[in-house]
């Protein structure tokens, strides 16, 4: 799903078969435990997807805060115009929700958003490009990022086997499963690459389902 492609039923079905994964494998729970820490009621707040996909975090965000009564604008960014067309249909309820294809490396304003958010997308960088990344997601915040990833291991790997043989087998949800976790950074590495990318004191935790999460609480600047 990384090329360049046209709207298809394919690509439909992959990312309905990456919601369904987020749901029920620990991201959506990943992503409400920063929620909890970090948004509250009559909060208005600028909040950054990058690399967005089919747009599940931005929409989980919004719910969210429907739920507490705060405010957010959500900008939701993504590469690939034929991914940005599916997810702007997926969530044409969600006002909160503007999309922009774009390259996240190089999209926004230093310090424009209250909240920068990464779900899933590291592992499709190459090494430089994700320290690039992490870096320029600490530059866009005022004061919160979190970036959540495969946490690679022999355990995920067989987890992934077996969850594209027996429940998501179309052929491209096969490959781009097999290819995510063997490309993911295993805890020591992402430990690495935000050192490398600049950030200090931040936090970095395992999360349930082979998901980890770098997050910084103040962006500090050197």
């Amino acid at each position: 799903m990384d090329r360049p492609q046209p709207v298809s039923p394919e690509l439909i079905a992959d990312l309905r078969n990456l919601r369904t994964l987020n749901r029920y494998f620990g991201s959506y729970r990943l992503v409400r435990f920063f929620l909890d820490r970090w948004l509250r009621p009559n909060d208005r707040l600028r909040i950054l997807d990058l690399a967005t996909g089919s747009a599940d975090i931005p929409r989980l965000v919004a719910d969210h805060a429907r739920e507490l009564g705060a405010a957010v604008t959500i900008d939701a960014v993504d590469l690939q115009p034929s991914t940005v067309s599916i997810a702007a249909e997926e969530n044409r309820d969600y006002s909160e929700i503007h999309f922009h294809c774009a390259d996240v490396l190089a999209f926004g304003e230093v310090e424009n958003y209250d909240v920068v958010l990464c779900s899933l997308a590291l592992h499709h960088f190459s090494k430089e490009d994700a320290v690039r990344l992490l870096r320029r997601a600490q530059e866009l915040s005022r004061g919160k990022v979190m970036v959540a990833d495969l946490r690679r291991s022999w355990l995920a790997k067989l987890g992934i086997i077996c969850l594209t043989r027996l429940i998501f087998r179309e052929p491209m949800t096969r490959n781009d499963a097999k290819v995510s976790i063997e490309r993911a950074f295993s805890f020591r590495e992402l430990h690495q690459l935000a050192n490398e990318a600049g950030w200090r004191d931040f936090g970095h935790r395992r999360f349930r389902f082979a998901r980890q999460a770098i997050w910084l609480e103040h962006a500090p600047r050197e």
